[in-house]
């Protein structure tokens, strides 16, 4: 491991909240890491207060904070097409006429899905798939105006991410072939969704930015480079990917021309769970073609990459685009899994314009699972400056909001009880987002399938 003089002199900081008891380490120069924020000059905020219980055991906010039900699983659909599907997870806002809001959201079903996402003509690609998205119009008091199929008969679709042309890349998190599980054609592609009107992206898999156990992607709004994360369930463990575009920021259904996958390496790193240390840094990240994108015989990431191999992550989950970097999650990674080393999530940033990649979050290890901090999967950036986290762990489940001292709170605690009284379970949150004024979060609970709208002072 190598650090640059630069980072090895920056100061350090690891902040606990003794009253949430979750450990996070940072780097110094945190300002970047929070950068695009609309209030990006009030980050020094600890949070919104205790979490107060609900009353009608759905959602704990903070006071002052409320939230509307927009859609749970098994209700009808507006349209009229079906039932609402269930395993709510990644999603996305987009604006809509007279202040309204477009949300877009996955239905991570696989083949014995408990609610399919309808099939409808036009938007189906596989019969015999049972996830794709919904799709929701808002007003801009977050009142439900239509909700409908946005594409069908794809599966898993795990998360995804936001173009900057207003559509949603949807992911499928699976390698499954035609003729697995029923299913009629090949998975584990990208598929664009509009919005507004889906039938104007169709089902089209974007075969081009490869074939694998798809997570998120982040766009490069500048160049129109496509970062995607993978989360392989086994050794070896995903990787990280860059889509250079035959038509980049070439708009709605460009990345149907193709271009170039790539797969990072980090020379002398084959895992980066072995990295512990926030701060550290590499130079030089090079970027390796993928030899089979469509993995027709062999899934990519057991694919040889050359005498140097390649660099592989457990649990590779969220990405987004912050100020001129790119940031990706691993979740977690467990030694007697096959990682090299244990965490309890990282966050790395990728700078593009100096190819050098820096590890800037770790969370944990002393992470008590009944409390926020831990595990961290979708990731989002908060109007009221830092991040906006779901939790993907066990215990109790948050959506938890991280400042840039590195201090954790609580934003949101589901309330929903799976389990049993004496073994109580609840779902996993999913899919945070903000309205494009940032004033209202989205968030999933993936099971039972419940979409909400939580507004209060986020600025305060």
């Amino acid at each position: 491991m190598t650090m640059s003089s630069h980072e090895a002199t920056r100061r350090q900081v690891l902040a606990r909240t003794g009253a949430l008891g979750a450990g996070i380490a940072f780097t110094g120069a945190l300002s970047e890491l929070f950068a695009g924020t609309a209030a990006a000059q009030s980050l020094g905020h600890t949070g919104y207060g205790p979490l107060v219980p609900d009353p009608d055991g759905l959602l704990d906010l903070p006071r002052g904070f409320r939230y509307r039900v927009l859609s749970r699983e098994g209700d009808r659909l507006r349209s009229g097409e079906g039932p609402v599907p269930s395993n709510h997870d990644g999603m996305s806002a987009f604006p809509a006429r007279h202040g309204g809001v477009h949300l877009v959201r996955n239905h991570e079903n696989r083949a014995d899905g408990r609610v399919p996402v309808p099939t409808v003509e036009g938007l189906t690609y596989d019969p015999e798939g049972k996830g794709g998205c919904t799709a929701l119009t808002l007003d801009s008091r977050n009142r439900v105006l239509s909700e409908r199929v946005a594409i069908a008969g794809t599966a898993v679709n795990c998360a995804g991410g936001p173009t900057p042309w207003h559509t949603w890349l949807t992911c499928e998190e699976t390698e499954d072939k035609a003729g697995t599980n029923g299913y009629t054609k090949d998975h584990g592609f990208i598929f664009e969704v509009d919005p507004a009107d889906p039938h104007r992206t169709g089902a089209v898999p974007l075969t081009a930015m490869g074939r694998f156990q798809h997570e998120a992607i982040a766009v490069d709004p500048g160049r129109g480079v496509v970062y995607e994360t993978e989360d392989a369930f086994d050794r070896p463990f995903g990787l990280f990917y860059r889509f250079l575009p035959r038509k980049p920021l070439g708009g709605r259904g460009s990345l149907r021309a193709g271009g170039r996958l790539q797969a990072m390496r980090v020379p002398g790193v084959p895992d980066l769970s072995s990295i512990q240390e926030t701060g550290a840094t590499f130079d030089g990240v090079e970027w390796v073609d993928v030899p089979d994108p469509l993995a027709a015989g062999t899934p990519i990431r057991f694919q040889d990459f050359g005498r140097g191999g390649i660099t592989h992550a457990q649990k590779l989950e969220g990405c987004y685009w912050g100020g001129t970097c790119v940031y990706f999650v691993s979740s977690f990674a467990r030694s007697d899994e096959g990682s090299a080393a244990d965490h309890y999530g990282q966050i790395w940033r990728y700078d593009p314009e100096r190819r050098r990649l820096t590890l800037v979050i770790v969370f944990g290890p002393d992470t008590d699972v009944q409390l926020p901090g831990e595990s961290p999967d979708n990731i989002c950036l908060a109007p009221s400056g830092g991040l906006m986290v779901c939790e993907d762990g066990e215990g109790a489940q948050h959506v938890f909001g991280v400042t840039r001292r590195g201090e954790v709170y609580a934003m949101a605690r589901g309330a929903q009880n799976i389990g049993t009284p004496d073994a109580p379970e609840w779902g996993e949150f999913a899919g945070v987002t903000f309205s494009p004024d940032g004033d209202t979060m989205y968030v999933n609970c993936y099971t039972p399938g419940t979409t909400f709208a939580v507004t209060g002072p986020w600025r305060r």
